[in-house]
């Protein structure tokens, strides 16, 4: 399974971006998916969450804002970030896993997650 993640780039605050990432080597409808970001000097820390059966999870921090999604026709996990703040520059990295118990557990870890991609850069600021 490879995760091609792209879509990142400038936006002012209370902007918009829209974030994807390509799954290839097996469907994306097969994998719980997943978007983590890291920013300067911070720990990576878990985003947005998708289970096979739709579910959905945020972090308290983009609740609201952010909408996690899956394109099965074009086999693509989606991040689509609205009123964004400066906090939320980072590297944004998408990841999944097949693993149906340690997804159900500990969704919010990284170590939950097998496969991932390289990472997108999103930059807020006037």
């Amino acid at each position: 399974v490879q995760l091609q993640a792209s879509g990142g780039g400038l936006a002012q605050p209370g902007g918009s971006l829209r974030l994807s990432c390509a799954v290839s080597g097996r469907t994306a409808s097969s994998l719980a998916m997943a978007w983590f970001r890291q920013a300067p000097w911070k720990e990576r820390e878990f985003v947005a969450a998708l289970r096979w059966g739709g579910n959905t999870y945020y972090a308290d921090s983009v609740k609201g804002r952010f909408t996690i999604s899956r394109d099965n026709a074009e086999n693509t996990l989606s991040l689509q970030m609205t009123t964004l703040f400066p906090e939320d520059t980072a590297v944004y990295y998408c990841a999944a896993t097949a693993r149906v118990s340690p997804f159900n557990t500990n969704k919010y870890r990284e170590d939950t997650y097998d496969y991932w991609g390289q990472g997108t850069l999103v930059t807020v600021s006037s």
